[in-house]
């Protein structure tokens, strides 16, 4: 009883909800989102733009593609109709790794950031195109003769952000509907055992909110009033048994919950809930749509290209110093917690965690170290009281928790609070797969 008495004489503040959505999120929905797939349609790109060029070199800034010597044909065009890959074309991938590999006949030469991304992809099967252009722009500050200039990295990715935008548009969401399962977690009422235990505090002042709203507002949240069925009678009859039995009344006219199992559970949701989308597709706006909550796309999307952020984030690496002393703004042209002040976006993240206690929930997110200022934000933040992941279990039934969690903790300078923060896995559980889109 002592601790609900603490809480007496103050303001009583509710609770919210920040979700993150990262890439996974999209791909829990069918859409072929990786920087893999991306990768496949480039080389398929390359294939038609081949076919129809009429010259024997072809560049796009990225890749520069030359015959040698003469086949008999004078263009690419002639050369491909040839050998006859216009009616039976292969995929893009394999129609340019058989050019590379026939270095007498062609030249195939790449950007160093293009090169990069291919040989992290032949070799790991994956590429993180924003942590491999940071890598390079690492290389470039500690070697001024490595032979490439932040510039021209620059140019390289932006390259990258325009043709990734233009895939990312091509892909079909007609027809696309949230699922019920996902949609009921992004809402679901908040769960003690989820909360860190530095902030059960927070806990119990967001059921004391509810303990001091008048019986018609509770009604109207749990969407009972004015309501004549047998289901609305029911959840009214709770709500009073909940104000009669489980609510004390002090001198002061404050109300203090004295039995939380009491607590009708729909009354235990958040107040507000930001869907903090780190993707750049619109699969976030039908969930806000359809749960009535707000949308915040941190690196922008494709209703408006130009102002989307594409490039890293980490200000707790020591080569951001570095950067920083350097004279060059070209270093610091792709920072993410630069780009931030170009729209109001992320003021409006920190007005949200500013606001309220909150809980995280991370949907398809990896919480690498290219959004790591950010992160660092939310996660050590004063009104954090939890982080939950909801990771991906993989077909032969092991799951990706432990390298979410592993890269929350690079997220953290306190490793006690990232220990009393993060939702142990036996509280989580795995994000809902959807059937393919496409």
């Amino acid at each position: 009883m002592a601790l609900w008495l603490s809480l007496i004489n103050k303001i009583i503040i509710a609770m919210n909800r920040i979700v993150l959505i990262g890439n996974g999120f999209d791909l829990a929905h069918g859409l072929p989102t990786r920087y893999e797939d991306f990768m496949n349609w480039y080389w398929d790109c390359w294939l038609r733009n081949l076919m129809m060029c009429h010259n024997r070199t072809l560049s796009d800034g990225l890749c520069t593609f030359s015959i040698k010597v003469s086949q008999g044909q004078d263009t690419w065009h002639s050369l491909i109709w040839q050998f006859g890959h216009t009616f039976n074309a292969p995929k893009g991938e394999e129609f340019v790794n058989a050019l590379i590999a026939d270095k007498d006949k062609f030249d195939v030469s790449q950007s160093v950031l293009l090169n990069r991304i291919c040989k992290s992809i032949k070799e790991k099967n994956w590429v993180d195109i924003e942590n491999e252009y940071y890598t390079l722009l690492k290389e470039s500050i500690s070697n001024p003769k490595i032979g490439y200039s932040p510039l021209e990295l620059n140019f390289q990715l932006q390259q990258i952000l325009h043709l990734l935008t233009q895939y990312l548009g091509f892909l079909n969401l007609n027809g696309f509907s949230c699922n019920d399962s996902i949609s009921q977690i992004i809402s679901e009422p908040i769960k003690f055992e989820d909360i860190a235990v530095s902030s059960y505090n927070s806990f119990y002042e967001h059921c004391n909110y509810w303990a001091n709203q008048d019986r018609y507002t509770l009604y109207k949240q749990l969407n009972a009033y004015d309501v004549q069925t047998d289901q609305a009678l029911a959840i009214r009859e709770g709500v009073d048994n909940f104000l009669q039995n489980a609510v004390a009344k002090y001198p002061d006219g404050s109300l203090v919950v004295t039995d939380i199992a009491k607590i009708p559970r729909q009354l235990l949701r958040p107040i507000n809930t930001m869907l903090l989308s780190f993707n750049y597709t619109q699969i976030t706006d039908c969930y806000s749509q359809a749960c009535r909550l707000y949308a915040n796309h941190i690196h922008g999307d494709l209703t408006n290209p130009t102002n989307m952020i594409f490039g890293y984030g980490d200000e707790l690496d020591e080569s951001y110093k570095e950067f920083l002393r350097n004279n060059d703004n070209e270093y610091l042209k792709n920072i993410k917690s630069i780009r931030y002040l170009e729209s109001p976006n992320y003021r409006g993240m920190l007005q949200f965690i500013e606001s309220a206690p909150y809980q995280v929930y991370i949907m398809g997110h990896s919480c690498g170290n290219s959004d790591r200022t950010l992160l660092n934000t939310l996660f050590e933040h004063r009104n954090c009281v939890s982080i939950k992941p909801y990771y991906h279990k993989k077909e032969d039934g092991s799951d990706n928790y432990l390298d979410i969690v592993q890269n929350i903790c690079r997220n953290f300078t306190d490793m006690k609070l990232m220990r009393d923060r993060v939702v142990n896995k036996t509280f989580c559980e795995p994000l809902p797969q959807v059937k393919q889109l496409i």
